[in-house]
């Protein structure tokens, strides 16, 4: 009985892990988030695309109906379709890609047309001022001739037109000045002509600037020089127009530039150097389409 062996027994036990119910739920979690994800990607991609992006989306995933060959493919366990001649299969699912590049060139060329449109109206505008410019300087200068109290001093009244607009310059002449001297008070005949200029440039909209400027001789108050009194002067003409019927808030600039600006740069003390500029600023998007209708 001492040396009966006794049987070798083995016990296998099996540990189960993650409590009661296992793992299995951490599987069932894994694909509600990843079905989650999915969805929301989903919402994402019908707002971020285009309405041919998801034609294209639509069209890839429309089922499509193969035709069959006879001239290919084999029957029996083995046998089957072909839709190539050459009996390999092929996809009939075809997938139609927006042309967004074409779209960009085609959005270009819109911008450029645009563009161009627009720069044939500023061109077409900027003719129109031009013309009403000239229209204006030649009814002004006909109207001085013309009048008995004005015809003396038209030889004082300078209209040209530059890239800055039309610009209307009153001189001053060897023993005819606008103003008294060393002030800025204006003789009536000088008003009167500053008036009729005011009159006439009323019917056009641009904005007005005006500058006061004095010969080259520097003035003996030392408190009140040329630059005080060009600007009097420029503020005298304003006041000038100011009773006709241009509205106040088309004055840009009343500006006194004392003798910086000689009209004769070789002889800065002539008389002709002293004068009003009154400026109609050049601005073509102001102009009344039927200006010249």
């Amino acid at each position: 009985m001492a040396d009966e062996k006794r049987p070798i027994i083995i016990k296998r036990i099996k540990k189960v892990s993650g409590g009661a119910h296992g793992g299995a739920w951490k599987v069932a979690y894994a694909d509600f988030v990843t079905a989650m994800m999915a969805f929301f990607m989903l919402l994402w991609l019908l707002n971020a695309t285009t309405e041919e992006q998801k034609a294209g989306l639509a069209e890839y995933f429309t089922p499509t109906n193969a035709s069959t060959s006879d001239a290919s493919g084999n029957d029996g366990v083995l046998g089957g379709v072909s839709m190539n001649p050459d009996g390999s299969q092929a996809s009939a699912v075809t997938i139609s890609i927006p042309q967004v590049k074409q779209k960009i060139v085609k959005d270009t060329n819109t911008k450029s047309t645009e563009n161009s449109e627009e720069k044939t109206l500023e061109d077409a505008m900027a003719a129109k001022e031009q013309s009403a410019f000239e229209s204006l300087a030649e009814e002004i200068k006909a109207s001085i001739q013309e009048s008995p109290e004005l015809s003396q001093m038209q030889d004082q009244i300078m209209i040209d037109i530059t890239e800055d607009g039309m610009r209307i310059q009153i001189v001053d002449k060897d023993q005819r000045s606008m103003f008294k001297p060393s002030s800025a008070n204006l003789y009536e005949y000088a008003r009167k002509m500053i008036k009729h200029v005011g009159v006439t440039i009323e019917r056009l909209p641009n904005r007005i600037s005006i500058s006061g400027h004095t010969d080259g001789v520097p003035s003996r108050n030392r408190i009140y020089s040329n630059w005080e009194l060009s600007s009097d002067r420029a503020n005298a003409a304003r006041r000038v127009l100011a009773t006709t019927n241009i509205s106040p808030d088309r004055y840009a600039e009343i500006l006194g530039k004392a003798g910086i600006d000689p009209l004769l740069p070789d002889s800065p003390n002539r008389p002709e150097n002293r004068r009003i500029t009154i400026l109609l600023i050049r601005e073509s998007s102001t102009l009344p389409t039927n200006f010249l209708d």
